[in-house]
Formats: C-alpha cells, structure tokens, sequence
C-alpha cells in the first residue's frame, strides 16, 4: 500500500522522457528552458500547497521567501571577496574550500563564495528568516495570518528595491552557473539545455517524494486534524503549533531553494521576484492544483508558469492570475481538479482500473 504513492512519480518520469523525445522530434527543444524555469518556481507551489492544503494556514509571503535564496545565492557568489582577502574569516573559507576565483564578463578577478557555500547558505538563512517570522504570526488565523505575511512580502520587495548591495531595480546579474558534479551544473545556456531539463525534473520529484512521505506520515495525519479543526486536533494532544510553525518553514525552504536554483539557472535575479503579485500567483496556481493535491498542484505550477513565461497572456499576466484566483474562490474552492465531477470520474476510473 505504501509503495502506491510513488507510482505517479515513475509514471511522470516517464511522461518527462516522453516529452523530451516528442520536442526534439519536433525540433522544439527550446522550450526546455520555460519549462526548466517552471520546474524550479513549482518547488514554491509544492511547499505552499503542504503549508495551506494540510496545515491550513494561508500565505502572501512566499515570493519574499523565493526572493531571499535567489539574492543570497547572486549576492555570495558575485560578491568580489578580494580586498578583504586577508581577513580572517575569508582566508579561513578559502582554507575550507568555500570560495573560488573566477572572470567576470569584463575580465575582472573575482573572489567570491563557492555556489555550494552559497546554496546552504541561502536555504539556512531562509529557514531562520521563517522560523523568526512563523514564531511571531503563525498563532494567528485566517485573513490575519495572510495579512501578516503580505506585510513580510512587502518589506523584502522594498529592501530588494533600495538595496545597493541587491542591484536595486537592477537586481543581480553576472551570476555563475552552480558546478554539481564533474560537468553537471545548473546553467542557461544552450549546451546545457537538456541537462538541466532533466536536473530540474530530478528536484521536483525529490521535492514531492519528500513531500509525499510527509503527508503520508504521522505528521501528515496531525497535519489533516489541524486543517480540519485545529481546536478538536489541540484538545488530543496535537501540538498544533509547533506543526504549523515546521510546515512554515519547510515550505520557505521550498521556495527558496527554488530561488537559489533558478538564479543560477538564468544567470540574474531582479525585485520583481518579490512582489506581491508573484505571491499571489503562487496561491492562485495552488487554488486551481487543489489545496491538499500535491500533484494537480505541482501539474499546474509547471503549466501556468510555462504559459505565464512563454508570454501567451501578455501585457494581461497578472490581470489573469488575480482572476483565476478570484474565479476559484468562487466556483471551486477546493480546486479545480477537485470539483466533485471530476473527482467522480477519478474514482471511477479508479475501480475500473482495479477491476
């Protein structure tokens, strides 16, 4: 029974195959790289659908948490460490073997932090950010809750903004490509399209299996309680609030990891990742996947992001969003791919398969 629940995952790694072979029958594997590109910002809707779908608690800050591993990944591996060469604690990094010398497109000798250093340091960094922020709003509820992360959201946007250290409106670019193993590395560029295909894919699944083990563990059942009903899931010794706070901050590691693979990926980061409209587009496309549905969530992270960059809506981009939100408050507030019709037609296809 418990080996079930890693069905879809072999079942979308072939389909991943698949969908390589039908681009480049067509000769179309350039739209690997939006759909790479939506592959890291579904790591986001993944981690928000465990905080919303099972804790039940709603976010607007999300896009502060992406924007947070992107910058402090561009920020440590751009950063030019020489003048401060001899201090100590940067000759003590560059005894460990956390930074590295390189060329930017000038030429120019660059010292910086390793993207290794750069990664752990982005994820640890978010993780603190968010256990600070989840332990000062996670007791309240409700529209306060959301209120109180749009605020969080609001203020990285603007330090983002005026930052001269973060580019400012400029944001950061330049930033090198992440060396994983031997040639393996996360980079845009051409040659390393069809690798970083399949190493996006390779994230996101290890992502939902994570996030499968969890749903599907004793965690994930105090988790259902506290969506339920938190006051009946306290009053049997559910420890509702270190939950939710767990749940918080491994969401933010989510979408900051997104973050850090995504800025490395496209070589740049700008504010525009942080702004209010990005949250909303995270908790819009959670709405439609379904708020407990892991995979019609990350389905249509991957689909409306690859729409979103493909450049179908147009001027009209958050203008849409904003309306699939609203239109799924509305007519299905449990999710699209859990209106009772279509959920039906699962189940039957369901009985039949076992038939």
């Amino acid at each position: 029974m418990r080996l079930r629940i890693y069905y879809p995952v072999l079942a979308t790694a072939v389909l991943i195959v698949l969908l390589h072979l039908a681009l480049a029958y067509a000769d179309a594997t350039y739209y690997m790289t939006q759909i790479t590109m939506s592959a890291y910002y579904a790591l986001v809707v993944i981690g928000l659908c465990l905080l919303m779908g099972y804790a039940g608690q709603a976010s607007l800050g999300h896009a502060g948490f992406f924007a947070i591993g992107g910058y402090t990944a561009a920020v440590l591996t751009t950063y030019n460490l020489r003048p401060y060469a001899d201090a100590p604690f940067v000759s003590l990094c560059r005894a460990l073997g956390l930074t590295m010398q390189w060329k930017d497109l000038y030429g120019t000798d660059i010292l910086s932090f390793t993207p290794w250093a750069a990664f752990g340091s982005a994820l640890l960094l978010t993780g603190l950010i968010a256990l600070v922020i989840g332990a000062s709003v996670i007791r309240l509820k409700g529209h306060y809750l959301a209120m109180a992360t749009l605020g969080f959201g609001l203020i990285v946007y603007r330090i983002a903004l005026g930052t001269p250290v973060l580019g400012r409106a400029d944001g950061i670019s330049n930033v090198p490509p992440f060396h994983l193993l031997g040639s393996l590395q996360v980079n845009g560029r051409a040659p390393f399209r069809i690798q970083n295909y399949y190493l996006a894919w390779v994230v996101v699944l290890i992502a939902m299996v994570l996030a499968l083990n969890l749903v599907h563990s004793r965690v994930g059942r105090a988790l259902r309680s506290i969506h339920e009903n938190e006051e009946a899931a306290h009053s049997l010794g559910v420890n509702t609030y270190r939950y939710k706070l767990a749940v918080f901050v491994l969401s933010a590691i989510f979408a900051a990891m997104g973050g850090a693979l995504l800025t490395h990926y496209s070589g740049s980061i700008g504010p525009a990742e942080a702004t209010v409209m990005k949250s909303v587009r995270y908790v819009a496309i959670v709405a439609v996947g379904g708020m407990a549905n892991l995979w019609g969530a990350m389905v249509m992270g991957i689909l409306l992001n690859f729409l979103s960059l493909r450049g179908v809506f147009g001027s009209f981009d958050d203008t849409v969003f904003g309306a699939i939100l609203i239109m799924m408050m509305i007519f299905a507030p449990q999710g699209l791919l859990r209106v009772p019709r279509l959920r039906a037609l699962g189940s039957l296809v369901s009985r039949r398969s076992h038939a």
